[in-house]
C-alpha cells in the first residue's frame, strides 16, 4: 500500500522523503515524534540485510535470499510510510523546512 502511495502525484516525492530522515531521527531521539521504535526496527532491519549472518543462509538458494527480499521489501515500505506520516505530522505542527510557492517570471 505505501509503494502506490509513493507515486501518487499528490504524495510527497522521494528527495523531499529522504531529507525527511534526519529531522524524523532528531524528532524521534528528542522524543517529540513517536516514531522512536518504528526507527529501531527500520535499523535492526538495515544491519540484518547487511549482516553476513542470516536467519536462513544464503548458499540455501533459493529461501535464504527470500527471506532478505521479504525484509528489503518490508523496510522499503515502512520507510515510505513512516517519512509521509512524519510529514503529515511536521505540517500539522507547522514545523519542517520553510517553502515559498512562487513562479518565476523570464524577462
Amino acid at each position: 500500500m505505501a509503494f502506490l502511495r509513493a507515486f501518487n502525484p499528490s504524495s510527497p516525492g522521494i528527495g523531499r522523503r529522504l531529507a525527511a530522515v534526519p529531522r524524523m531521527v532528531r524528532a524521534s531521539a528528542t522524543r517529540r515524534y513517536d516514531g522512536g521504535k518504528r526507527l529501531l526496527l527500520m535499523v535492526a532491519a538495515s544491519l540484518y540485510i547487511l549482516s553476513p549472518l542470516d536467519a536462513v543462509p544464503d548458499f540455501l538458494l533459493p529461501f535464504g535470499i527470500i527471506d532478505d527480499a521479504f525484509v528489503i521489501t518490508w523496510l522499503v515500505g515502512t520507510l515510505l510510510s513512516e517519512t509521509e506520516r512524519f510529514l503529515e505530522w511536521e505540517k500539522a505542527r507547522g514545523g519542517g523546512p520553510s517553502v515559498v510557492d512562487a513562479e518565476v517570471l523570464n524577462p
